[in-house]
C-alpha cells in the first residue's frame, strides 16, 4: 500500500524533472567559443544578439513606461502647485483687506469721539 502512493507521487514528479531537462533552449548568453564548426558558432553569436536586442526592447519599453508614469506624475503635482499658489495668494488677498477693514474701523470711532470734544471745545 505505501509503495503504491510512493509510486503514484515519484512518477510523476520524475516526469516533470524529465520534461524541464529536455527544454534545453533557454533564451540567454551563451559561450560560443566553445562550438567546433563555424556554423555553430555564428548560430549560437546569432542568438546571442537576438537576445540582447530582445532585452534592450523589452527593458526601453519598460522604462518608456515608467517614465511616461513619472512625467503624468510631474504634470498632476504641477497643477496642484498651481492651484495651491492661488489659494495662498487669494489668502493673502483677504488677510491684507481684513487688516486694512479692521485699521479703517479702528480710526472711525477714534474719530467719532474727537468730533464731540471738538464741539464741547467750541461752546
Amino acid at each position: 500500500m505505501i509503495a503504491r502512493i510512493a509510486l503514484a507521487l515519484f512518477v510523476p514528479l520524475a516526469f516533470g524533472i524529465a520534461a524541464s531537462a529536455r527544454a534545453q533552449d533557454v533564451p540567454g548568453i551563451e559561450i560560443c567559443t566553445v562550438e567546433k564548426t563555424m556554423e555553430r558558432r555564428t548560430s549560437c553569436l546569432q542568438s546571442n544578439v537576438d537576445f540582447l536586442q530582445k532585452t534592450i526592447s523589452k527593458l526601453t519599453s519598460d522604462h518608456q513606461q515608467k517614465l511616461d508614469a513619472a512625467n503624468r506624475q510631474i504634470a498632476n503635482l504641477q497643477g496642484t502647485v498651481a492651484s495651491l499658489q492661488k489659494l495662498v495668494t487669494d489668502l493673502q488677498t483677504a488677510q491684507g483687506k481684513l487688516a486694512d477693514d479692521l485699521k479703517k474701523k479702528a480710526d472711525a470711532p477714534a474719530a467719532k469721539d474727537a468730533a464731540p470734544a471738538a464741539k464741547e471745545g467750541t461752546k
